[in-house]
């Protein structure tokens, strides 16, 4: 018997992506974001939530999608990844949906080396596309920013 998948469904533009509910701690309304001096190009830098330093993905620039700038409506997604805090840049979140895993169609079915995404599913109002939190940086990436939060976690603003 196959099991089901809950997902946070969020958008950016007129798509729509998922994360594993288990991965994601929280969301939050957009703040100010720090920029990080030689973090990759698809990281805004980082924020702040409650004591910890968290950095911010470029949800679009990483999925690639048209950019813009964070509005205030925007929100952040604060999943865990590896262990560490990481946020991604959502234009809304849909509430909680749980799709069974015989409506997904793996990433290597359709899209072979597309990293990031994990799936696709079809649903009423078109398609979602799930995320695999895991792959939204690089490890050399990883290494890169969570070192630069390590270092900038003594200094507090």
């Amino acid at each position: 018997m196959a099991g089901t998948h809950q997902l946070v469904v969020f958008t950016l533009d007129d798509q729509q992506f998922s994360l594993k509910l288990s991965s994601v701690q929280r969301i939050v309304r957009a703040v100010e974001v720090t920029h990080v001096p030689e973090a990759p190009d698809y990281v805004l830098g980082v924020i702040n939530v409650e004591g910890k330093i968290i950095p911010v993905v470029n949800s679009r620039r990483r999925l690639g999608l048209p950019e813009r700038e964070i509005e205030l409506n925007d929100l952040f997604i604060i999943v865990q990844e590896g262990g560490m805090g990481l946020a991604l840049v959502a234009d809304e979140v849909k509430p909680v949906m749980e799709l069974p895993e015989t409506e997904f169609v793996t990433s290597s079915e359709v899209l072979p080396g597309s990293g990031f995404v994990q799936g696709v599913a079809k649903v009423d109002n078109g398609m979602i596309l799930s995320l695999q939190i895991d792959k939204a940086l690089s490890a050399e990436d990883r290494s890169r920013v969570y070192s630069t939060q390590v270092e900038a976690g003594g200094a507090r603003a």
